[in-house]
């Protein structure tokens, strides 16, 4: 496991300042130096507001990719999906916004193949991956279930795959597309914005636990080798 750096702020409006602060340059820093930046964002409710502080910087968004970390097999108009919403704020810029899904499909495995064959055209390693971490401790779609072992495999070659996550969760009870381990880890700018006492309560047993953590967070970030920065508000 890389360094982990906690970012603790004082509330969410710091938080999402900080994590925009973050995201920009990044994008900066990899347009600089290969003329393109690819990143990949989680859904969720925490890093929305730092998605809208990110789009009033005035930066080459013309050459700036965005992918989610996961989303949803569900059709492109609903709330669910986490590509329509990025795609909202972002491509009115400029930007190009990959996405994982093809809509609402049934064979999850088959959704996630094709995510990655489309995944394949774009510039690798990710510059940057924006996670967040839900109260069980999964991390993009990354759950326990069936396709649990695969996606945290690290010799696996995917950089996407179907997920059925057992149980499902109440909220969005569907099959997922999701980042591997694989992909995550390769990145070279890995971060993770949560909130709340009992999420970081989650990551810090995580980091404990390392690749023993029965948290797939755990599991994940005991794979990375770049410094993963935390940023933290206390709700």
């Amino acid at each position: 496991m890389s360094d982990t750096r906690w970012c603790d702020q004082a509330d969410r409006d710091a938080l999402a300042s900080a994590v925009a602060s973050a995201l920009g340059q990044a994008i900066e820093a990899a347009v600089a130096a290969r003329g393109i930046a690819v990143l990949a964002l989680s859904g969720g409710n925490t890093p929305w507001p730092a998605y809208e502080a990110l789009s009033n910087q005035p930066l080459a968004w013309d050459r700036v990719i965005f992918i989610p970390t996961d989303d949803r097999l569900v059709s492109l108009d609903d709330p669910l999906s986490n590509v329509a919403a990025v795609a909202r704020i972002f491509e009115p810029l400029g930007a190009w916004v990959e996405s994982l899904t093809n809509g609402a499909v049934a064979d999850h495995v088959a959704a996630g193949q094709a995510a990655d064959t489309r995944l394949r055209s774009l510039p690798w390693p990710l510059d940057f991956v924006l996670l967040g971490v839900g109260g069980d401790g999964h991390t993009a779609s990354i759950f326990p279930g069936e396709d649990y072992a695969a996606a945290i495999d690290p010799c696996s070659s995917a950089r996407a795959l179907g997920v059925m996550p057992d149980p499902l969760p109440p909220e969005a009870p569907v099959a997922r597309v999701s980042l591997s381990l694989a992909a995550i880890s390769a990145a070279r700018t890995v971060a993770i914005a949560a909130t709340g006492p009992h999420k970081r309560a989650v990551i810090e047993d995580a980091i404990e636990a390392r690749d023993r953590s029965p948290y797939p967070v755990g599991r994940v970030l005991a794979a990375i080798r770049a410094p993963v920065h935390i940023y933290w508000a206390p709700q």
